[in-house]
């Protein structure tokens, strides 16, 4: 018999998500929806790229999966949760239309999350960094070329193993990680971003945009990435005594009742920050702090 853990959602004190690209056809929206059905969180914090404005303008494609998302989160902003959103640069021209939806969730450009153990840990997006970080142009367009193809592969073979009822595989992902230009770019942006965190004087960084999920300590800040739900299906949790975990979907899943509950990994951290590190720099312009 299944131990009472899994009777019911799993429940945490935070829940990152960034980059569902809603709007983009491959988007793992029915992923996401069976995920979200299975978790509660006291906050929602969405790291941008939640909407793809720039997919939508380009070719205009919405389905009632993608509507579904929107309505599971504003109904757990209903029932209780904090609702955070912090843009990306696929969804930033829509920063005007979030504003119009204060009172049901918080819109800042940057934020300042305050874990159950007292770290300060910036979230942003991540795509501040695309000046720092680059590569040759002849790359990024070999580069942009042969991702859009992993991803509608992808996209195409999860399609079919979800008819047969076999778990997502994030074949993108893998092949991602086998490619070194690939390897090297996103070591680089996770340099950049801790050593941001770090230089700021937090604790760490919470970003997205890379598509990478990750936890890792660089240089004495905790650097988080909460990956995506095109090629990843993952999302970074801040469990009760402050620890935090990255959930990936479908694996160490266990179906009660219908509902999917999530459960780690395997990736964790103990968030070894040492808490006599310097708080001294300010919180950026825009930017909130959680409670």
């Amino acid at each position: 018999m299944a131990s009472s853990e899994f009777r019911r959602a799993r429940k945490v004190r935070t829940l990152f998500l960034s980059d569902i690209h809603l709007g983009y056809r491959p988007s793992r929206v029915r992923e996401l929806n069976e995920f979200l059905h299975g978790i509660e969180a006291e906050t929602i914090v969405l790291v941008g790229d939640i909407v793809d404005a720039l997919s939508l303008s380009k070719r205009f494609f919405w389905s009632a999966e993608h509507t579904n998302v929107v309505r599971m989160l504003l109904a757990r902003q209903r029932s209780g949760s904090r609702l955070i959103y912090v843009p990306g640069n696929h969804d930033a021209s829509l920063a005007m239309f979030a504003q119009m939806l204060q009172g049901q969730l918080e819109v800042h450009r940057e934020w300042v999350h305050r874990t159950a153990r007292g770290q300060r840990l910036l979230v942003m997006h991540g795509d501040q960094f695309d000046g720092i970080v680059s590569c040759p142009a002849w790359l990024t367009r070999l580069g942009d070329a042969l991702y859009g193809f992993t991803v509608l592969l992808s996209d195409t073979v999860n399609n079919v193993r979800r008819m047969l009822k076999k778990p997502y595989w994030p074949l993108a992902e893998a092949i991602k990680l086998r490619i070194g230009p690939s390897v090297r770019f996103i070591n680089e942006f996770e340099q950049v971003a801790a050593g941001h965190a770090r230089v700021h004087g937090y604790d760490g960084v919470v970003c997205g945009h890379i598509h990478r999920a990750n936890i890792r300590h660089i240089g004495g800040a905790l650097y988080c990435n909460t990956g995506d739900w095109v090629e990843s299906c993952s999302a970074l949790v801040e469990k009760g005594n402050g620890d935090l975990e990255i959930l990936r979907w479908p694996q160490g899943v266990s179906r009660l009742g219908g509902l999917p509950q999530p459960t780690p990994a395997g990736v964790r951290s103990a968030l070894a920050v040492p808490r006599g590190s310097a708080i001294i720099g300010n919180q950026p312009t825009g930017a909130g702090d959680s409670n």
